[in-house]
């Protein structure tokens, strides 16, 4: 198999469409996070697939932006660097959501309800240490990062337009959802999962679009040279 431009490309879009899917399915009938509930099977498989979401959100939104680097500009790289931040972020919390915080559930129960309050908006009683700078940095640039992001896709006009504009302004709808029951809370993963699936299935599409309208041009010397001889 031939690694190709072309093939890194359309596994980037890949990439994007399962994170979309991973991060909106995750998020349907969630339970409500405490110390009890995050020793489960089913919250541990759930916080495991957001720590691959985030993996995937990373290589879809990479390939976005190399695909299209020249005409997104400045404000395509610095809406890229936040993205990637916050779905770093997302990563590390994920992952301390599934492999560390049930380990101390039992010990350390005021904590962990801590760490899980400020993880779905709410407020932490207690000390949580770092991870309430790691939340905020988290929040600000799913808001930012979505929304210069967004507007750089647009303006692009490389990839679907309506996907980068719904990039963009999900991190607002989001920001209303934050005020919202945990119930609500889970659906402000909806806007982004859908714009990712949509930027991701287009790339996939521009990429082999690219790739057809590229084969005459390297097969003509082949033919000219045939001719020749």
């Amino acid at each position: 198999m031939t690694i190709t431009p072309t093939t890194l490309t359309r596994g980037a879009g890949v990439s994007a469409v399962a994170a979309g899917l991973i991060f909106i399915g995750v998020q349907i009938n969630h339970p409500h996070l405490d110390a009890t509930s995050i020793t489960t099977t089913e919250v541990a498989v759930r916080d495991s697939l957001k720590v691959l979401m985030a993996a995937l959100g990373i290589v879809g939104i990479t390939g976005m932006y190399l695909r299209q680097v020249r005409q997104t500009g400045v404000v395509g790289l610095i809406g890229y660097l936040l993205l990637s931040t916050c779905y770093l972020s997302i990563m590390s919390t994920a992952f301390v959501a599934a492999y560390v915080l049930p380990s101390v559930a039992g010990t350390e129960t005021s904590y962990v309800n801590d760490v899980l309050a400020a993880a779905t908006n709410g407020t932490a009683v207690g000390d949580i240490g770092a991870l309430h700078s790691v939340f905020v940095v988290q929040g600000i640039t799913y808001l930012a990062g979505g929304l210069i992001f967004g507007i750089a896709l647009y303006r692009a006009r490389v990839l679907a337009r309506w996907a980068a504009v719904l990039l963009a302004v999900g991190g607002m709808i989001s920001a209303l959802l934050t005020v919202m029951p945990d119930a609500f809370y889970r659906f402000l993963a909806f806007p982004n999962g859908i714009a990712m699936v949509a930027l991701g299935y287009s790339l996939w599409m521009n990429a082999r679009t690219d790739s057809t309208t590229r084969q005459p041009a390297v097969d003509a010397p082949r033919l000219a040279t045939a001719g020749a001889a």
